[in-house]
């Protein structure tokens, strides 16, 4: 048995204190928390039990966002009427991970704070710079089918496993969170890091902050969306790839349009430029396709997942063709062509 304090703060004011000091873990619906402890890869000194907090309610702002609590499950967001009518991208995406068992469980504060699957993370009989700073990365060189092709370095080449976060990265969603220096909001597009020569730090929230809210902006991509996965298996499987897009048209046009990768990268993937590169155009396989190449510019396959490059590149083509054409992947049919 592994020793460790254990907290059960009543207020969110509480729970940053508590979890201000050195291996702190907050614990939500431990999906992936009790994994890692039970692997030894996680050790925490104190875990902070953050259930009792009131941050489970999805309530509709004055300016017309809507705010995810922290607290609120997957399957609760998922299952929202103003989530599924406002932002189906969203629940499409959430829908297509792990199990309806886990997303019962599953808390969306700890969907983006959830830890890589790489293989070599969770053995701790092999290196991992991620898990312990300076032992290297088994990955490199070693099996890496399902490891980074876009914004990996010589010290980590893993990849984030949310679906959630895809969506969310497309939606230009905002972070709320809290902390010892008060509260603040973070952009999406921050939230995650790619891995540099700090693999360990997956995120930038600071020293005990806490994830309270996530805001989704009152835009309406409610039309002309889609969230495709593809990946070993129907169900319960982790991206190989993934592509959630937002677009809007007027006329046959691109009024605008928001491409996010999931399985190729340490963060959702997004790049403006390719985005911009096909604003104005008409939706085609051509214009796609140069959004595609645009946004995969640089990718690096590392051997076993050199493959991911070109099915990243017909996944970007398919989901634009879908969203375009206002038909979004089922979460039944996860077949490309």
């Amino acid at each position: 048995m592994i020793r460790f304090d254990y907290a059960r703060p009543g207020d969110v004011a509480e729970a940053v204190r508590d979890g201000a000091g050195d291996h702190v873990a907050y614990l939500a619906g431990g999906t992936n928390l009790i994994d890692l402890m039970k692997e030894n890869v996680a050790r925490p000194l104190e875990v902070v039990d953050i259930n009792r907090l009131p941050l489970a309610q999805i309530t509709d702002l004055d300016d017309g966002s809507l705010r995810l609590g922290a607290l609120a499950t997957n399957a609760d967001t998922a299952y929202d009427e103003r989530v599924q009518a406002r932002y189906p991208l969203l629940a499409s995406a959430i829908l297509a991970g792990a199990s309806p068992q886990l997303r019962n469980a599953a808390t969306n504060g700890g969907n983006l704070n959830q830890r890589t699957r790489c293989y070599y993370f969770y053995d701790v009989d092999t290196p991992c710079n991620k898990r312990v700073p300076g032992q290297g990365c088994g990955a490199i060189g070693g099996v890496n089918r399902i490891h980074a092709i876009l914004g990996a370095s010589d010290q980590c080449i893993a990849t984030h496993p949310s679906d959630m976060c895809v969506a969310l990265a497309a939606l230009k969603a905002q972070v709320q969170v809290t902390g010892p220096e008060g509260d603040r909001t973070i952009a999406f597009a921050d939230y995650h890091r790619l891995p540099g020569d700090e693999p360990w730090r997956d995120n930038t929230l600071k020293r005990g902050e806490l994830v309270t809210a996530i805001d989704l902006p009152a835009e309406d991509f409610s039309t002309n969306y889609t969230y495709l996965k593809l990946r070993d298996r129907l169900s319960y499987a982790f991206a190989l790839v993934s592509a959630a897009v937002a677009m809007r048209l007027e006329g046959d046009r691109i009024a605008d349009v928001r491409i996010a990768l999931g399985g190729v990268a340490h963060k959702p993937w997004r790049r403006i430029e390719a985005e911009e590169a096909i604003k104005n155009e008409r939706p085609s396989d051509t214009v796609f396709d140069t959004a595609a190449r645009a946004l995969l510019a640089g990718a690096i396959g590392q051997g076993d997942n050199s493959f991911k490059i070109e099915l990243a590149r017909k996944a970007i083509i398919r989901a634009l063709g879908q969203a375009a054409a206002g038909t979004p992947q089922s979460q039944t049919d996860k077949r490309i062509r």
